[in-house]
């Protein structure tokens, strides 16, 4: 399937990262860098003027009156809930209309190319690149930690540009299916709908999502794709792929054109590169930062499921309740005690409160360290 982009790549941008698509390998970035160029100016607009607007519109007794770091967290979380709607969909879209992907065996699916797979993988890119840009101007409010993180998962993941694993862009990207649901849930804790039947309903959909996506469909593709890296570290595309050989004259039907255009030919990039298996470097690096992420996935949701339970608790009432202190004389006594009851009361409160979703995944992770291509 061609790429389904609305506007076509720019000669000028496309030419002045021509010499660095040849230092990294990285064919596919010329044809690309338009829509991630595209992508992480957009992500910036909405954090920079849609969110502070709307925000400020939308609620006045809140936004306004937050400090700078909470301004750019909440724009941030904005960006982050907008990007994974627009992502999900895209995504589901190309899984069920991009024929050519439906159709590749296991060859194709580590060194094929539709062009439509590859747009995912580029706007996606074009969100790291946001996200680091944003984690780095703002380094007092995010920290070194999550800095060092945007930076290694746009690295890891701009390996689709080779092009690799480029069918699996799709795939991996839906782990961000409970993304929406984690924002909303941070936004009822700081719009003090804490503890809301709106957000328990929220919270369900977000543990169904998290569940199904992440830890059931993507650890079963999880060791579909540990299959097809084994195989191609062990053996070179076949040859009817790889070169112009005489053998196979009428592999295209006759027209040996065809085999060096993406748009005609999936693994037209390893025509033009060459038949060799992916480097052991690569399939470790890759490998390695799937099984991080699927047993992260795996800790963040028995610690979901943790918080769901404290944030909806029935909050008991101290030893001491009000009632039993309102039946004091009035006296210092009865007033310490039901200062304390109330203290107690509150500090229930506080903790619950404190136990989010949002704090036990941290912030952006369904897609920052989720979806490496």
């Amino acid at each position: 399937m061609r790429d389904p982009f609305p506007f076509a790549p720019v000669p000028a941008l496309s030419e002045a990262v021509q010499p660095l698509a040849d230092r990294l390998s990285f064919p596919t970035l010329t044809l690309h860098v338009h829509e991630v160029a595209g992508a992480a100016l957009f992500y910036t607009f909405i954090h920079l003027v849609v969110s502070p607007l709307l925000s400020t519109r939308l609620f006045p007794t809140y936004y306004p009156r937050n400090s700078r770091g909470k301004k750019v967290n909440w724009d941030a979380h904005v960006v982050s809930l907008v990007q994974s709607t627009l992502i999900n969909s895209l995504a589901l879209w190309v899984m069920f209309t991009d024929k050519e992907r439906s159709s590749m065996d296991w060859q194709q699916r580590v060194w094929g190319y539709t062009g439509a797979s590859a747009m995912i993988q580029a706007l996606a890119c074009g969100y790291f690149v946001w996200d680091f840009i944003t984690t780095l101007l703002f380094l007092d409010v995010f920290g070194l930690g999550l800095l060092a993180h945007a930076a290694s998962a746009l690295a890891v993941f701009s390996f689709g540009f080779r092009p690799f694993l480029n069918y699996y862009s799709t795939v991996f990207i839906l782990y961000e299916l409970s993304t929406p649901f984690l924002n909303v849930h941070w936004f009822f804790d700081k719009l003090n709908m804490t503890g809301s039947r709106a957000q328990l309903y929220n919270g369900i959909a977000l543990l169904i999502t998290f569940f199904s996506c992440r830890l059931v469909w993507g650890t079963y593709m999880s060791a579909v794709v540990y299959v097809d890296i084994w195989s191609a570290v062990r053996h070179s595309p076949d040859v009817g792929y790889a070169a112009l050989d005489a053998a196979h004259p009428n592999y295209f039907g006759g027209d040996n054109t065809t085999m060096t255009d993406p748009d005609a030919n999936p693994m037209a990039f390893v025509v033009q590169q060459g038949a060799s298996p992916i480097p052991v470097w690569l399939a470790l690096v890759y490998i390695g930062s799937n099984i991080i992420l699927n047993s992260l996935n795996w800790f963040w949701f028995v610690k979901m499921i943790a918080a769901v339970r404290k944030r909806f608790e029935p909050v008991k009432e101290a030893k001491v309740g009000y009632a039993d202190a309102a039946k004091g004389d009035g006296s210092a006594s009865g007033a310490a005690a039901a200062a304390a009851a109330g203290g107690e009361k509150a500090e229930l409160l506080r903790r619950r409160r404190g136990n989010s979703i949002a704090d036990v995944v941290p912030d952006s992770d369904e897609l920052r360290a989720g979806t490496i291509q």
